[in-house]
C-alpha cells in the first residue's frame, strides 16, 4: 500500500497470525485476524491494520512424559522478516509518556495488492524499563500490564496511523474489545483541545460512525473488565470521558461495552452467536457475520493441485468450490491420502508416536480448556477398545496449549496422557507439543475426521472445522458455532446431539458422540469406503465454498464498510456475479 490516503478501514486486532515464523498470536482469533488480511489482500480490498510486536510471542509449549506443560518465551527477531519504520508516536499512560514505534509487514494479495500491517512496539530507550515490555508478551501479565498493553494498541494505534498519513480512513474495525481503546483516541482528536470529560452525545455519534465492532465471546466472563481504580490510574483524564460514556457498569471499565457504544455497526461471528450476543446486549443491534478462512491457505497441496486441474478460477472465487461435486471420488481419496501420509510422518517425527495409514484417524486440536472438552471422547475408554477391536483401528491426534494459569486446561492435557497410556495396544493416541499454524495444516488436512466437542453455548464459531472441510475432512461436532449452519446430517458429517437449544449435558453428549462413531461413522469408513468419501466430497462443495474469509469480507464490505457505496478501489467484485 504506497498511498496511504487510499486506505479507507484500519483494522485493530490484538493478535495477528501472519506467518508461521512469527508468533504474534494465540490461536484462533489471530489466525482469523491473518486469514481476514490475507482475503482483503486477494480482493484489492483498501485496508490497513494495526496490532502489537509480541517481542516475546504467546508462548511455546513444552510436554514432559506425563503431559505436564512447560512455557518457555518464543523469542523472534523483528527486523530479520518485518520493516522498521520511522514515524513515532506516544500515548500517555499513568501521567507519562511512552513512546511507540512500528514496523511494517506486508500482506500480498493474488493480484498483486497489498494490506500494510503496523506491529506496535514501545521497546525504546526513552522508555522506563517496564514500559519497554508492555509489547512483549500477548495475554501475559496482570490486570494493570494488560490495560497498558490496550491503551498502547487502541489509542497508540490511531495515533501511529496518523503519524503515518492515514487521514481518510472511514471505518475502524475493532476484532474483539481488546483495541476498544481506540474510541477514546479518536474522541480526543475530534476535540482537540477540550478535555474528554466534556464530550456530547454529538462528538460520541461522530465516533460511533467510523467503528464497527466484532464480538467474539458468548459468556460474560470472557470480556475484559477492569476495575474503576485502576482505570483511572493508567488513564487519568481519559477515565472521565468513560465515565460519562457509561462504559463502566458494576463499578469496572468493561471493554466490551465500551467497544457497543463507541459503534455503528455490531456483530456476532455466526448467525447463533449473533443471537446470543443480541440477547446479552439487547440495548444494541447486533447482526451476524458468519467466520471463514482463506482458502488457499488451508487447503493442502495435494487438493490445491486438485482443484487446480478441476476448478482453476477457485482461487480467485472460492464459491467455484461448489463444483467440487464434479471431481471424481477417487481422485478425491487419493489427494487425501497424500495429505494423511504427511501427517503420519510429521506425528513420528514430532512425537516418536508411529500411527497407521489404514487406521481411522480423529483429529481434535484447539485451546486446552474446560469448556472445549476435549477429554469428551475418552470418557468411556472400554468402548473405544470395542469399537476398534471390532470395527477396525482408531487412533487419535491431539494438539492445543493451555493457558499459563489455566490449571484445569493443564490437567486436561494430563488426563488425555494418562487415558492414552491406558489404551496403548488397543487405541494409539498422539499429542503434538506445541500446536501451531504448521501443525495445523497438517492435521485439518491429513486426518479422517474433524472433532469439536464444546459445551453450548460458548463457542461462538470455530473455524477449524472450516478448514478441514476444504481438506475433504468432514466434521462430528456439537451443534454449536458455525456447525449449525454448516452440518448436514450425513453429507457435511455428523452432529453430537440433535438439538442445539437444548441444556448441554456432558453425559448425552458423550453418549451421543460414542453412537455416531461406532453406528454411523466407522460402519461407513471400513464397509462403505465410497459412501464416506463422497461424504468428503460434499464437505469441500457445501462447507469449502461457503465457509471462506472472501465471502465473509464481502459481507463486511456490503453490510458494515461501505453499506450504501461500492468498494472505493472498484477492484473486487462479488464473488459468483462475473
Amino acid at each position: 500500500m504506497k498511498d496511504s490516503t487510499s486506505v479507507k478501514i484500519a483494522y485493530f486486532s490484538m493478535e495477528i497470525a501472519l506467518d508461521p515464523s512469527i508468533p504474534t498470536y494465540s490461536g484462533g482469533l489471530g489466525v482469523l485476524a491473518g486469514d481476514t488480511l490475507r482475503s482483503a489482500a486477494d480482493l484489492s480490498i483498501p485496508m490497513a491494520a494495526v496490532t502489537l510486536l509480541h517481542r516475546k510471542g504467546y508462548f511455546r509449549q513444552r510436554l514432559d512424559e506425563h503431559g505436564n506443560q512447560f512455557e518457555e518465551d518464543s523469542v523472534w527477531n523483528p527486523e530479520r522478516v518485518l520493516k522498521p519504520l520511522e514515524a513515532r508516536t506516544s500515548v500517555e499512560i499513568e501521567d507519562r509518556r511512552v513512546s511507540i514505534r512500528a514496523w511494517q509487514f506486508s500482506v500480498k494479495g493474488i493480484s498483486g495488492h497489498e494490506v500494510p500491517v503496523y506491529l506496535l512496539d514501545t521497546d525504546l530507550p526513552e522508555n522506563t524499563p517496564w514500559d519497554r515490555t508492555l509489547t512483549d508478551h500477548l495475554y501475559g501479565g496482570d490486570d494493570h500490564y494488560r490495560l497498558c498493553q490496550e491503551a498502547v494498541l487502541g489509542i497508540g494505534g490511531v495515533e501511529i496511523l496518523h503519524a503515518l498519513g492515514y487521514t481518510s480512513i472511514d471505518s475502524y474495525h475493532m476484532n474483539e474489545g481488546h483495541s476498544a481503546l481506540l474510541a477514546l483516541g479518536l474522541l480526543e482528536r475530534r476535540l482537540g483541545t477540550r478535555r474528554l470529560g466534556t464530550a456530547s452525545e454529538q462528538d460520541i455519534e461522530a465516533v460511533r460512525s467510523h467503528c464497527i465492532f466484532t464480538t467474539h465471546t458468548p459468556v460474560p466472563a470472557g470480556h475484559d473488565q477492569f476495575p474503576r481504580a485502576l482505570m483511572r490510574q493508567v488513564l487519568g483524564e481519559r477515565a472521565q470521558a468513560l465515565e460519562v460514556t457509561q462504559c463502566c457498569p458494576e463499578g469496572a471499565l468493561n471493554m466490551t461495552y465500551l467497544a457497543l457504544r463507541f459503534s455503528r455497526y455490531i456483530n456476532g461471528v455466526a448467525m447463533h452467536h449473533g443471537g446470543i450476543s443480541q440477547d446479552m446486549y439487547p440495548q444494541y443491534p447486533v447482526r451476524a457475520i458468519t467466520n471463514g478462512v482463506h482458502a488457499v491457505t488451508w487447503t493442502s497441496q495435494p487438493f490445491r493441485q486438485l482443484f487446480d486441474r478441476h476448478i482453476p478460477e477457485w482461487r480467485h472465487d472460492n464459491l467455484y468450490l461448489r463444483y467440487a461435486r464434479k471431481i471424481p471420488i477417487h481422485e478425491i481419496r487419493e489427494a487425501h491420502a497424500i495429505a494423511k501420509r504427511a501427517l503420519i510422518d510429521a506425528v513420528k517425527i514430532g512425537t516418536g508416536v508411529a500411527l497407521n495409514e489404514t487406521a481411522f484417524t480423529i483429529g481434535f486440536a484447539r485451546r486446552a480448556t474446560a469448556y472445549k472438552r476435549p477429554d469428551l471422547p475418552l470418557t468411556d475408554p472400554d468402548r473405544l477398545r470395542r469399537m476398534a477391536s471390532r470395527l477396525g483401528p482408531v487412533q487419535i491426534v491431539y494438539g492445543g496449549k493451555a493457558h499459563p494459569r489455566d490449571e484445569r486446561g493443564k490437567a486436561l492435557i494430563r488426563r488425555i496422557y494418562e487415558t492414552a497410556s491406558q489404551l496403548k495396544g488397543s487405541i494409539t493416541i498422539a499429542y503434538v507439543e506445541d500446536y501451531d499454524i504448521r501443525w495445523a495444516q497438517l492435521l485439518c488436512s491429513g486426518v479422517d475426521l474433524w472433532l469439536n466437542t464444546p459445551q453450548r453455548p460458548q463457542e461462538a464459531s470455530g473455524t477449524s472445522g472450516m478448514k478441514a472441510a476444504l481438506n475433504g475432512v468432514p466434521s462430528l461436532s456439537v451443534l454449536d458455532g458455525w456447525w449449525i449452519e454448516g452440518h448436514v446430517e450425513g453429507a457435511t458429517g455428523w452432529a453430537i446431539g440433535h438439538d442445539s437449544n437444548a441444556p448441554s449435558d456432558p453425559s448425552v453428549e458423550a453418549a451421543s458422540l460414542y453412537d455416531q462413531l461406532e453406528l454411523v461413522i466407522f460402519p461407513m469408513f471400513y464397509g462403505r469406503p465410497l459412501a464416506f468419501a463422497e461424504v468428503m466430497r460434499l464437505a469441500i462443495a457445501v462447507n469449502g465454498s461457503f465457509f471462506n474469509t472472501q465471502r465473509m469480507l464481502f459481507q463486511y464490505v456490503s453490510n458494515a464498510y461501505f453499506p450504501e457505496q461500492q468498494v472505493p478501489t472498484g477492484k473486487a467484485a462479488a464473488p459468483g456475479r462475473d
